[in-house]
């Protein structure tokens, strides 16, 4: 009994600080301008791209990067340093994107005078309102001491890259969330092609939080090579986050119907919603090439994220592993970073090492 009202506490308090975020008039809703025109039809016929090629086990090669590099910081034992490169992208997609967004930013921590063939790494992905690094190295930097160094990608919209326009994290248009998406898994898969290729790295792995889990499934669903993927307190789809969850009460509804038809209702919108992030799903992606080194952390409470949400991205992809952490959402975000550590820690140790260089 004492358990159920404590989960029910975490459920309500999820409720309560979204209804404090996304229902008060201190931001406006996500997606106030609407759709997106054509650049949501552009994204959707190149996400539909990805699923055939995908079907008939084609690789989509991630593109070389260069990041120019500037050390932040030093001591005797580890170093940051914080890069920059062009995204990767399609010129199609650029030219899709703020002209803020065409920069893309990242801070690397890594253990010093370690081989990096005998190091591993792992590239951390923002979750819905992380606009900078320090949560990412605060969840990484206990595992220098693992010799596991992290990679924090600054997402385009947010941080230096979110665009003048915009509030906070809420996107203008829905067009803005399949870019930042489709955006952070390339650039994302290219940052761990670098490290493979370029700085040499034993082993590699692909974090996030919330919306950063599902891009975090998508990347591993997608990379050439076999990586650990670790979504945490993530759905299968952003249909669960903007149509059944909190969210949902945070949309521009009325613009949106708006801007497809005024004679349309509220549930018609809102089943055009589900159609378009139906692209999200990753149990249309590809299974990852090592699918026992997936694991997926969830609260038994999350007022974000049903159950079964987490539960059908392990039927997807079987192999993987689902741990349970006692919360919601926003309080498991606070109180299990050790249990995100422990996973990630776990994911990587289900790899093999790369042979040593010559």
């Amino acid at each position: 009994m004492v358990a159920i009202k404590i989960g029910m506490l975490h459920y309500v308090l999820d409720h309560v600080y979204g209804a404090f975020m996304h229902r008060t008039k201190l931001s406006p809703p996500f997606f106030s301008r609407g759709w997106g025109g054509s650049k949501l039809d552009l994204l959707e016929n190149m996400i539909k791209q990805i699923f055939p090629a995908a079907a008939e086990g084609q690789n989509w090669p991630p593109r070389l990067i260069q990041p120019m590099w500037k050390t932040v910081w030093e001591t005797k034992n580890a170093c940051l340093k914080e890069g920059i490169f062009r995204t990767p992208c399609d010129e199609q997609i650029i030219n899709a994107l703020p002209p803020e967004s065409h920069i893309a930013r990242v801070a690397f921590l890594a253990p010093k005078f370690v081989p990096p063939h005998k190091m591993a790494c792992v590239v951390h992905l923002a979750g819905t309102g992380d606009h900078s690094f320090e949560r990412r190295l605060r969840l990484g930097g206990p595992l220098l001491k693992e010799n596991i160094a992290t990679m924090v990608l600054e997402s385009p919209f947010y941080g230096q890259r979110r665009p003048f326009l915009q509030s906070g994290s809420k996107l203008l248009c829905v067009s803005d969330l399949l870019l930042l998406g489709r955006t952070t898994i390339e650039e994302a898969r290219s940052l761990l092609h670098w490290l493979d290729t370029e700085a040499g790295y034993g082993k590699m792995g692909v974090c996030g939080l919330s919306m950063g889990g599902v891009h975090a499934a998508m990347v591993g669903s997608l990379h050439p090579t076999p990586i650990a993927t670790l979504p945490f307190l993530s759905p299968h789809s952003a249909v669960v986050a903007f149509c059944e969850g909190v969210l949902k009460h945070a949309t521009a509804w009325d613009a949106l119907r708006q801007d497809l038809s005024t004679a349309m209702t509220l549930h018609e919108v809102q089943e055009h919603m589900r159609h378009v992030l139906s692209l999200t799903d990753v149990t249309r992606f590809p299974i990852p090439k090592n699918p026992n080194a997936c694991i997926l952390v969830a609260a038994t409470d999350d007022g974000y994220i049903p159950k079964h949400s987490v539960l059908e991205v392990q039927r997807a992809w079987p192999g993987s592993e689902v741990r349970w952490v006692t919360g919601g959402h926003v309080s498991s975000f606070i109180l299990h970073n050790g249990e995100f550590r422990r996973a990630i820690m776990d994911g990587l140790n289900r790899l093999k090492w790369k042979e040593a260089p010559n």
